[in-house]
């Protein structure tokens, strides 16, 4: 990997990756978002959501179903995860996090592996704002709710979010 890829992958200049618009349309059909607790007046993807100044990660959600598309810089994504992984444990709690495919990092490990699903993203998305370049890092989709068997299924999906 070349100095500037790495900069970037792991850089904070940036915390916003705008989720592409097919990915969430086909995952919204699947789930029926209701609730996006990290998101800018511009982003958005629920008529119910909370921007930084809010403060998601203070909210309750639950008897939402949840979209996140955290901020990716460390520490921040870490919270992000756990807050997904323990508000989907209350009833009627589903939680859909679009993140990067860290699998070496300690939330993975800790959070991300006790989830009811995790869906790896064939290829490299193009976020929103980021038109003319895919992102330098894998994607995957970890859903969290409470009706799931010890350990998570495991399955690609395309750039659409249909599993392949």
């Amino acid at each position: 990997m070349d100095k500037g890829t790495r900069e970037l992958m792991f850089s904070s200049r940036s915390d916003e990756w705008g989720t592409p618009d097919d990915l969430y349309k086909e995952l919204n059909k699947q789930f029926n978002f209701t609730l996006d607790p990290c998101a800018t007046l511009e982003n958005a993807k629920c008529n119910n959501f909370y921007t930084l100044e809010q403060d998601g990660l203070s909210k309750d959600w639950g008897g939402n179903t949840v979209f996140i598309n955290p901020p990716y810089t460390r520490g921040a994504i870490g919270k992000w995860i756990k807050k997904a992984h323990e508000e989907s444990k209350k009833p009627n709690t589903t939680v859909v996090c679009l993140i990067p495919s860290r699998t070496d990092t300690k939330y993975w490990h800790e959070h991300c592996m006790q989830a009811a699903q995790i869906c790896f993203i064939k290829g490299r998305l193009k976020f929103q704002g980021e038109a003319n370049n895919s992102a330098p890092f894998p994607s995957a989709l970890v859903v969290f709710n409470s009706n799931h068997y010890p350990g998570p299924a495991v399955y690609s999906v395309n750039k659409k979010g249909v599993r392949i």
